[in-house]
């Protein structure tokens, strides 16, 4: 038995343990995202030292890494392969790791033009809730039959499984890129946003902020020169720290003492009626709102519209938008199968959940 089979062994011997005393476990690796969802309250278990690159194809686009990897050695190893992960993640903290990444199901500023970070799971190895260790999926792109438990696990904060392993497809990165500059009132970004989609360009980032869009094109040296000639627009200087700043919620509309709320509608929505300052990305499909409105106006207005609304930063309760009876049915039987003692992240993304 190897090194990293018995540390696997002893996280599923502590989740067992757990399972037959009906012991709450917090899992926990570089605890950046612990602002995210409820606080939940059960014995630390640290996936912290669960880490490595397990297997990295380049040729193929595929790489697995133990769950409690950095995110910035994965990022660091693909780069050398001039290749990325599409869906452009946000650390949120130095120490961020790949599963809390994929638990979270977070995705950056490419998210609608590339994929969402579940898109891009191919197999997952976990612990149930039994503290068996199980695999889901594998290592390429194929249809399987059956339920996709790997990519369930994504946006899931742990509250299905204790992540081990994960593969991912890996794409190269782009030959060029650029973000051009407009000027333009919100109403107009969300316009002009759903306009540009529709033409064949190499977009990869469309957000607005404080009367200024930024579109960002990546890809081919000619087809980002041919896109950018037709755009027209002035070329931002060091994109790169730009889209890092919204992607890691650095930019100083995120330094607010209101309330930061993620608003998810659709991409054509109007400027939502709601006191505060916003900002649009993913082409209009996320809003990023600071505000001192109560959670009840703010979800109401957002619902409809048909969105839903989740506090980044601050006290509303429940943090994520409250699901419909009919929905919330459907996860209780899920999070039963998968966790029947209730002990993975309790009340992670809901109080009672």
């Amino acid at each position: 038995m190897t090194r990293d089979a018995d540390a696997s062994d002893e996280l599923a011997f502590a989740v067992g343990l757990a399972h037959a005393n009906a012991t709450p476990l917090a899992i926990q690796a570089g605890c950046t995202k612990d602002f995210l969802g409820e606080a939940i309250d059960g014995e630390p278990l640290d996936i912290s030292g669960h880490r490595g690159i397990v297997n990295y194809q380049p040729g193929e686009l595929v790489l697995t890494a133990r769950a409690g990897t950095p995110l910035t050695e994965i990022e660091a190893a693909l780069a050398e392969q001039g290749q990325m992960l599409a869906f452009e993640p946000p650390h949120y903290g130095e120490t961020a790791t790949l599963g809390g990444t994929i638990a979270a199901g977070l995705s950056g500023p490419a998210r609608p033009f590339t994929g969402a970070a579940r898109d891009f799971v191919l197999g997952a190895r976990i612990i149930n809730a039994r503290g068996e260790i199980l695999r889901f999926g594998g290592e390429v792109m194929k249809n399987v039959a059956g339920y996709d438990l790997s990519r369930l696990m994504a946006g899931a904060y742990g509250t299905l499984g204790v992540l081990l392993e994960l593969s991912l497809k890996v794409l190269p990165r782009p030959g060029a890129q650029t973000t051009l500059m407009f000027e333009h009132d919100a109403a107009t970004a969300i316009e002009q946003f759903g306009r540009w989609q529709r033409r064949p360009w190499p977009i990869t980032g469309a957000y607005w902020e404080n009367g200024c869009s930024h579109i960002r094109l990546a890809g081919a040296s000619a087809s980002v020169a041919s896109a950018q000639q037709q755009l027209g627009g002035e070329t931002l200087i060091d994109d790169a720290i730009f889209w890092r700043g919204v992607r890691e919620q650095q930019r100083p509309f995120f330094a607010t003492a209101r309330a930061l709320w993620r608003l998810s509608v659709p991409p054509a929505t109007p400027r939502l009626e709601i006191d505060g300052e916003c900002a649009i990305d993913w082409g209009g499909a996320q809003r990023w709102l600071s505000s001192d409105a109560d959670a009840d106006t703010i979800r109401s207005t957002v619902a409809a519209h048909g969105g839903h609304a989740s506090v980044y930063r601050g006290h509303a309760t429940p943090r994520f938008h409250p699901l419909p009876e009919a929905m919330m049915t459907l996860h209780r039987r899920v999070k039963q199968s998968m966790d029947p003692a209730d002990i993975l992240n309790r009340g992670r993304l809901y109080p009672d959940f």
